[in-house]
């Protein structure tokens, strides 16, 4: 069994329909028609791994990621402190992702190390990796919304009560230090993205390890390659698409359509559904054919609702069945 995690499908019907009107998806369609379809209430991306993991939600991201890319299930409180870039666009700021400030191991370095003192009766910074910084914490930590969340969004404050009072005060301050880092400078003159904040988001322990129903997870973030060596199944990037050889239960988190369905850029989204229809829908439709797959189930969670396709591979012989279009995938 495959299954599908494809954050960014579900748009309103009436934008899905001006979307794919003109575009062929016949593998996409052929699978609608013959399987069973569920609309679920919104989700997000992280809640649908806590449910099929049985984890805690919100996701303990640092600690999960931590053991993703040091190595170790220290038992310790963990928060993600990630460096980002608050832009204003339309009269409101917007978060940007980290992967597109594009930092190197010592600018990261650089800044960790002038940043450190701000954060020290909070907890120690720790750079995992340029765009990936986690606070080992000296206590535990208020909740924060998810960076994954945030990204490309208008950028909420930080809830004024007192716990989160001296977060606010860390942020602020670390954002005076950013403004004339000599890291900052130099990008500034090199035309590059300054880093101009610090998102706090992830708290929590790693939670116990146990077996998972998964034997491979497939996905380019680092939290969900920890949840894989939690479960104890092998872990890797994303390939291109539907692999030439396919393990019993394998899992992929196809993430390509999420920010320009987040950002409304419609030319991006045409492209990137193209895309996973032919390089992952298609093949996995003639993997069904031929019994080199046996189920496939697709999960598309979204804002605007949420939806679940299950398809057997006895479903296909369901002739009476008709090819259903993507408007299908939404009750608005």
């Amino acid at each position: 069994m495959l299954t599908l995690i494809v954050p960014g499908l579900i748009w309103t019907r009436q934008a899905l329909a001006d979307l794919t009107h003109d575009l062929p998806l016949p593998a996409f369609t052929a699978l609608l028609g013959r399987g069973a379809l569920i609309r679920r209430a919104s989700q997000a991306s992280s809640a649908v791994l806590a449910e099929l993991f049985e984890l805690p939600e919100p996701l303990p991201a640092a600690a999960l990621r931590h053991l993703a890319l040091r190595g170790d299930t220290a038992d310790e409180e963990w928060l993600c402190l990630d460096p980002v870039r608050l832009q204003f666009h339309d009269r409101s700021l917007i978060v940007d992702h980290p992967r597109h400030l594009q930092l190197d191991a010592a600018e990261a370095a650089a800044l960790a190390v002038s940043l450190a003192p701000t954060f020290a009766e909070l907890g120690q910074i720790e750079v995992l990796a340029p765009d990936s910084w986690n606070l080992r914490l000296t206590d535990r930590a208020p909740e924060f919304i998810a960076l994954p969340d945030a990204a490309g969004r208008s950028a909420a404050p930080l809830p004024s009560g007192p716990a989160h009072a001296p977060w606010r005060r860390a942020i602020n301050e670390a954002q005076m230090i950013l403004h004339t880092h000599p890291v900052n400078l130099a990008r500034e003159s090199a035309g590059r993205p300054l880093v101009n904040s610090l998102w706090p988001w992830g708290a929590g322990q790693l939670p116990p390890a146990r077996d998972g129903a998964y034997g491979i997870v497939w996905g380019d973030d680092p939290v969900l390659r920890g949840i894989a060596q939690l479960f104890g199944a092998v872990s890797g990037a994303l390939p291109e698409g539907f692999p030439a050889s396919l393990p019993r239960n394998a899992l992929a988190l196809v993430d390509a359509l999420e920010q320009p369905a987040r950002t409304g850029n419609a030319i991006a989204w045409r492209d990137a559904l193209a895309d996973f229809e032919a390089n992952w829908l298609a093949p996995a439709h003639a993997a069904l054919r031929s019994g080199r797959l046996d189920a496939l189930r697709l999960l598309a969670p979204g804002d605007l609702g949420s939806s679940e396709l299950n398809l057997r591979r006895r479903d296909l012989w369901r002739f009476w069945r008709k090819p259903r279009p993507l408007t299908e995938l939404t009750a608005a």
